[in-house]
């Protein structure tokens, strides 16, 4: 049986804590407000590829820094201390 994708809020887990979830298997969903509207956008990772999965688009990332990268630039993980 698959796991239930963990949902979490920009900012809740540091990148490393997201690409830790991503390379046990899980989902992640941000749940993001944007123009007064909730939207959810997947990040996952398929064993090679990386992906953020937003209402408008789908990103592919080849690689772990490929995806730190976006999602530092994103704002999905907390600040870095």
């Amino acid at each position: 049986m698959t796991e239930a994708p963990v949902r979490i809020e920009p900012g809740e887990l540091s990148v490393d804590e997201i690409l830790g979830h991503l390379l046990d298997g899980r989902r992640l969903v941000v749940e993001l407000e944007l123009l007064g509207s909730r939207h959810d956008v997947v990040l996952r990772y398929d064993g090679g590829t990386y992906y953020c999965d937003t209402p408008t688009a789908l990103h592919r990332h080849e690689t772990a820094d490929a995806m730190r990268q976006c999602i530092d630039e994103q704002g999905y993980a907390s600040p870095e201390p």
